[in-house]
């Protein structure tokens, strides 16, 4: 391979920008402009003289524009190996010319796709020439150069001007690479779309497509959003990258007011504490306090520093050095409060402008704005990769409600008892598992996570709260009186009684194990009221 001369570009772009002054500098390069449709337009429109494709292949464009460059003289001029004598005579004997440079950013399927367009819009915009001309262009990259990011125009135009007109090997390389991954994205968009947008919608009014979310081929769609220093350890390497089709709007499409970049560790404890502080969306102030993607304080009030205050006291150690999410604008007396002790990331759907005077004063503090809050009820996948392989798995959107819940005690709960327990089976299904979380007047007691036995869990939680209360001088533990969630049933009797022992009075749980008589005998000689949800919320 060497140095490729650019003698003539087809241009033909969806996305314009920068077209007018990549043309311009091309044809003050003496390079000779090829195009089509809207992009001859506007290169005209900017005064330069543009061959229609047209006037290659003999024919005009046809059918909306769907048939104009699927044509020998164009992919002739593309593939022809100009250093292989029989490619040269072909092109000689039909009166092909060679492309050295294609220009061409592809319909924006995903864009349409973001927009709620409809089926008949979304299929229009499936481009089936700009593909066909990127891969042929990037498979012949010894000899053309295919650009299909604007980004990269500037340095097209550095690299001719090092070149004497012509790219180098290494630049084409490089750009074919890019080129072949933007088709894939663009094809995995396009197949997902099918799968999952549209063939669940039965388009056509017949029977379902098909009768599982999970299709035999799963293709991926993702950008690179940023490259990170390094992942949870200094020496893992690490990057973020988001759906190549908006959707969800989350941590990585958050505003950075203020503060370092994000680490690894920050983005995914970031998600964790907004995920769990969406479940709040609309209801009274809220703050979520998370350490290690598990929340180490949650809690509702009459105002977000009421809240901010009963979250801190739940653990107030492992609050150092935490993340810090809440439902609803972030004001400057909260801000204040967060401010005092050290803290990574502060997120919420909209902060003040007190609040964020109060935050300049900690430059390394991350501030994030979000817009809005994530549906905690929304579809999707949740994906995990093993040894070998990935599994993939519908995300864990399920909720219950006071309906859905089942007395299974001789006592029944009383009403404040069953609002602790809903709350505090929201907070459960957001805790690594095994979890057990004690809430008491809408704020965690106690939160007991990620052990290896339930038992382990009610008492770890219940020791937290001893200390919180030897803290705050409290007359005795806030999970007296509280209510006790557990992510899956007790699979036997000791870690309810564990929970009995600590002072909670109400349980929430799944329900479903074979000692479920015996826990519930072991709840009724305790004098504890315990209701079945009949769902679990494992979170490994």
């Amino acid at each position: 391979m060497a140095p490729a001369k650019i003698k003539r570009a087809l241009l033909s772009v969806s996305d314009k920008s920068g077209l007018a002054e990549l043309g311009s500098a091309l044809a003050a390069r003496g390079v000779e402009l090829v195009s089509t449709g809207g992009t001859a337009r506007t290169l005209r429109e900017a005064g330069l003289d543009v061959r229609d494709v047209s006037d290659l292949t003999g024919f005009p464009e046809m059918m909306d524009g769907r048939v104009k460059t699927l044509h020998p003289s164009v992919h002739g001029g593309l593939l022809a190996l100009r250093d292989n004598d029989e490619h040269v005579a072909a092109m000689k004997e039909h009166d092909i010319g060679a492309i050295d440079l294609v220009v061409v950013n592809l319909y924006p399927f995903e864009a349409t796709v973001a927009k709620g367009a409809s089926r008949a819009e979304i299929i229009e915009n499936i481009d089936i020439g700009g593909p066909s001309m990127v891969r042929s262009a990037a498979k012949n990259h010894g000899f053309v150069t295919i650009m299909t990011d604007a980004a990269d125009y500037a340095e097209l135009l550095s690299e001719l001007d090092a070149n004497d007109g012509a790219t180098s090997d290494a630049f084409r390389i490089r750009m074919a690479g890019k080129a072949y991954a933007r088709t894939a994205a663009y094809d995995a968009a396009i197949a997902n779309w099918f799968a999952f947008g549209d063939a669940f919608t039965n388009p056509l009014g017949t029977e379902a497509l098909h009768a599982t979310p999970f299709t035999e081929t799963m293709p991926l769609a993702f950008k690179r959003a940023d490259e990170l220093r390094y992942g949870e350890n200094p020496h893992q390497s690490a990057a973020i990258y988001v759906p190549q089709v908006a959707g969800t709007s989350g941590v990585p499409q958050a505003e950075q007011l203020q503060g370092k970049a994000l680490s690894y560790n920050n983005l995914n404890d970031a998600d964790a504490a907004l995920e769990l502080a969406a479940e709040f969306a609309g209801q009274d102030p809220a703050v979520v306090i998370v350490k290690h993607a598990n929340p180490c304080g949650v809690a509702q009030g009459g105002s977000l520093l009421d809240a901010w205050n009963d979250a801190l006291q739940c653990d107030s150690v492992s609050a150092f050095g935490g993340i810090v999410a809440v439902n609803t604008e972030l004001d400057g007396a909260t801000a204040e409060a967060i401010a005092s002790i050290f803290t990574e990331v502060v997120i919420a759907p909209k902060v003040s402008a007190e609040a964020r005077e109060i935050f300049a004063k900690k430059k390394n503090l991350r501030l994030l704005e979000t817009g809005g809050l994530p549906d905690p009820r929304r579809g999707g996948f949740a994906m995990k990769t093993i040894a070998g392989g990935m599994l993939i798995q519908g995300r864990d959107n399920g909720a219950v409600t006071l309906d859905d819940l089942q007395v299974v005690t001789e006592r029944a709960p009383t009403e404040q008892e069953l609002k602790d327990c809903l709350f505090a089976w929201t907070v459960a299904r957001h805790v690594k598992s095994n979890a057990i979380v004690y809430a008491k007047d809408g704020a965690t007691a106690g939160i007991g996570a990620g052990q290896m036995n339930r038992r382990d869990s009610a008492r770890i939680a219940a020791i937290k709260a001893k200390e919180a209360a030897e803290t705050y001088e409290w007359s005795s533990p806030r999970t007296v009186g509280s209510a006790v969630a557990s992510d899956a049933f007790f699979p036997f009797a000791d870690g309810l009684i564990s929970a009995a022992e600590a002072g909670a009075t109400a349980v929430i749980q799944p329900g479903g194990s074979i000692r479920d008589d015996e826990v519930i005998a072991a709840a009724n000689e305790a004098g504890l009221a315990m209701v079945f949800t009949g769902m679990r919320h494992f979170r490994h």
